[in-house]
């Protein structure tokens, strides 16, 4: 078993024996230096794999050591002991390449944390599975995201909050995901929130958690999002649509690290590795107030921007290939592939949707065609339908009666399902159940019928 070396550097006595002490407890052989002078000398010496350092020493500052760490010794991570309440100082930090703070008085519990989630960077990196990369943004040779690799890389290494910004459908979820996966908490969950999905009035449930019988429906406890993460990541979409009210907790929780389920008396201990996006401007959104600008600067720490699709269009080929084979694993069909002319065409369009506006052309040509190569007519961008003689109205065929629309208020997507659930049904009845059959007096392919009948859990 290897024994791990960890370099303390401390100007108080008190602090350095206490953290020897505990990391020996922990099977760590320990270094200790008073100030930045004994802690270069020791480097020179020594290559540890966790360095511990106050910010203020006698004969400089602790982001000193950061950088010089940093520059000459990029594998060891740093962890900075910073004054109690000090989170300007704590960010400072963690901008100049710390790994992760602790603040005084050093609670051991989260000290032990911390090393052990530091001792595991030097772990070797787990082998990251192309399949769980969906929809394979990651994949790509051109400089934008051969750059965005080598950033995920970089920011796994480290506890820092990051900002993750870029146009919708960019793959601003799946960017934090590979940030996970690549980081020490791999083992640990990964929770992702749309915070525009959840109503005010379960915020406060849904982010912390609540006690059995605290409001009228809590008829047992729940943990709430951050508790479900704990030690893992939390990635928190959409952050910019939190309504004031809740920007307050959250910032409370992200400091304290320690959240109060609703109906409780006693505040929880939680550890988290914070990440958020959005597709709006926050800097924007603080000078016109909606957005408070502490909680803005707590979780931009660190911001990656996702290029936009358009940036990177030679990459389009080896996405769209990747995509058709995961829609053709998941529909348990033959994989199709692209013509020139039809790749030619994907890169001169725009893209405003980004990966996922790419998902969505490719699945709807997939599933209308019946050969197995997909030409530019096929995509459908900006020409009539012309694969099958089917698309989104193929299934009206089955029956000439139109559509009675109900009065008031309708969910619009559920009533078309019905609609062609309906269709499908009579024209299986029709042809007693011969899909290829039906498929034809649909006026869709036989793949198209296959998609409709999974995607309704008709099959």
């Amino acid at each position: 078993m290897t024994t791990h070396t960890a370099l303390i550097v401390d100007d108080e006595p008190d602090i350095r024996d206490l953290l020897e002490i505990t990391l020996t407890r922990m099977g760590i052989k320990t270094l200790t230096a008073a100030d930045l002078a004994g802690a270069f000398r020791l480097l020179e010496q020594h290559t540890p794999q966790l360095c511990l350092t106050d910010m203020n020493l006698p004969d400089g500052n602790g982001i000193e050591l950061v950088q010089w760490i940093q520059q000459h010794r990029p594998d060891t991570p740093v962890a900075v002991i910073t004054a109690y309440g000090n989170m300007d100082t704590a960010i400072e930090s963690l901008k100049a390449g710390a790994f992760d703070f602790v603040s005084k008085p050093v609670e051991l519990s989260r000290l032990r944390e911390l090393v052990n989630s530091a001792l595991k960077l030097s772990e070797p990196s787990p082998v990251i599975d192309d399949n769980n990369d969906e929809p394979g943004l990651l994949l790509g040779n051109s400089a934008h995201i051969k750059k965005l690799r080598n950033q995920t890389r970089k920011l796994a290494r480290s506890q820092a909050p990051v900002f993750v910004s870029g146009e919708s459908g960019s793959g601003k979820e799946l960017v934090a995901r590979m940030i996970h996966l690549q980081g020490p908490r791999n083992t640990g969950p990964f929770i992702a929130v749309n915070c525009g999905a959840i109503p005010s009035e379960l915020m406060e449930s849904e982010f912390f958690g609540h006690k059995k019988g605290s409001f009228t429906g809590a008829v047992e406890n729940k943990d709430g999002l951050f508790r479900s993460a704990d030690g893992g990541t939390l990635f928190l979409d959409e952050v910019a649509d939190l309504p004031l009210a809740m920007q307050v907790k959250l910032l409370r929780a992200i400091q304290e690290k320690a959240v109060r389920p609703v109906g409780d008396t006693k505040e929880l201990p939680v550890d988290i590795r914070l990440l958020s996006a959005t597709h709006k401007n926050l800097a924007e959104l603080v000078q016109e107030g909606s957005f408070r600008q502490d909680l803005f600067y707590r979780i931009n720490v660190i911001e990656l921007a996702v290029p936009p699709l358009r940036d990177r269009k030679d990459d389009i080929a080896l996405l769209a290939n990747h995509i058709l084979e995961r829609i053709a694993r998941e529909y348990e069909c033959d994989a199709a592939t692209l013509t020139q002319d039809a790749i030619d065409r994907l890169k001169d369009h725009d893209f405003p949707g980004n990966v996922r506006e790419l998902e969505n052309i490719l699945e709807r040509a997939f599933t209308l065609c019946d050969a197995d190569k997909i030409s530019a007519n096929d995509l459908h961008l900006g020409n009539g339908l012309s694969c099958g003689g089917g698309g989104a109205n193929g299934a009206a065929t089955a029956d000439a009666s139109p559509a009675l629309v109900p009065e008031g208020d309708i969910d619009l997507e559920g009533y078309l399902e019905s609609i062609e659930r309906q269709a499908i049904e009579k024209a299986l009845e029709a042809t007693r159940w011969n899909k290829t059959a039906a498929a034809k007096r649909l006026g869709i392919s036989f793949r198209a019928l296959r998609y409709r009948l999974k995607k309704l859990g008709m099959e």
